[in-house]
């Protein structure tokens, strides 16, 4: 039996119940993981709201490390006793043991610990197919982050900063600021107090920016759209104060030839290929200095709760994990 966290319905923290489930048999590409730390991303209360609707019961999460405990007769390249990590479906890494696929699987190295892979692999990876395939910004580009003091900011303002790219980086609190320029911000705008168009256009000198990266989404929109210079990218890969609805093409796209684009890391990471290049980058960029981590908070799985309150009140600066 596996503690796990399963939700029975849509709403809010209240309805995440740990409850134990029996695992069942291993498949032939399965291995049983011990989670020794889950990841814990905003993207989770999508899925636990209806935002993304899934089928219930359901079990939460997309994040994890551990140490593979049995592997099934046709599993390649894993072995028991393996330090581990995953971001992809199936859900359920809100539980102490689970069984996963292995061509989801990347190993974790020596020289990274298995909590700092829990709290990275969703935020680097993500931040891994932004810079790396959505929109591949070159030396001197000027490029704006949303929200750059939280998780994926505080990862993609150091790895476009290692990159020799410019980053102006927006944040909610003067709290946030000191932190969005630790990790790599020129310029750091507070976005409640400030007009941040107005600030990107004179720092550029009107020329605004070579790309938006936006994971806020409804609420910084037209105000990305403005903040670009012709033939910019719009990557709008989040929805924190909503989803981007209704696009108008001749208003806000055509007037400079923007590009828009709406990815998600399934589209980005589907092969093994794909995953290991993705990880074996980010690893790298961990070991060698270039990004380095801070874990903000470790929950107990017995405070899924709270830690989802947490989440949706913004009281989360940077990454968190769940210790099972």
């Amino acid at each position: 039996m596996s503690r796990a966290v399963i939700i029975e319905n849509s709403g809010g923290p209240e309805v995440l119940k740990i409850k134990k489930i029996a695992l069942g048999k291993i498949g032939p590409n399965e291995v049983l993981l011990e989670n020794k730390a889950i990841g814990l991303n905003f993207i989770d209360t999508y899925h636990r709201s209806g935002l993304y609707p899934l089928k219930h019961p359901s079990g939460i999460g997309l994040e994890g490390a551990g140490i593979i405990k049995k592997i099934g007769k046709k599993v390649q390249g894993f072995s028991v006793g393996d330090s581990v990590a995953y971001a992809s479906a199936p859900l359920g890494a809100y539980a102490d043991e689970r069984i996963f696929p292995s061509n989801k699987l990347v190993k974790v190295p020596p020289g990274v610990s298995l909590e700092i892979a829990a709290s990275i692999m969703t935020k680097g990876l993500t931040t891994f197919y932004l810079l790396h395939k959505t929109f591949i910004p070159r030396p001197n580009d000027t490029l704006l982050f949303h929200a750059a003091a939280g998780g994926v900011g505080q990862i993609f303002c150091q790895w476009a900063t290692s990159l020799g790219c410019k980053v102006i980086g927006t944040v909610g609190s003067d709290e946030k600021m000191s932190i969005a320029k630790k990790n790599g911000c020129e310029l750091v705008i507070n976005y409640t107090k400030e007009n941040f168009e107005k600030k990107v256009l004179d720092y550029t000198n009107g020329k605004g920016v070579t790309a938006v990266y936006d994971g806020v989404g409804a609420k910084t929109y037209e105000g990305s759209i403005e903040c670009l210079k012709p033939r910019g990218m719009l990557v709008s890969f989040g929805n924190a104060s909503g989803p981007v609805k209704n696009i108008d093409v001749m208003k806000s796209i055509s007037p400079k030839s923007l590009f828009f684009s709406r990815p998600t890391m399934g589209h980005y990471l589907s092969t093994e290929d794909e995953l290991a290049e993705a990880a074996e980058a980010l690893f790298k960029k961990i070991e060698f200095g270039k990004v380095k981590i801070e874990i903000f908070k470790k929950y107990n799985l017995e405070d899924v709760v709270q830690a989802h309150k947490d989440l949706e009140s913004r009281k989360i600066i940077g990454s968190a994990i769940i210790i099972p």
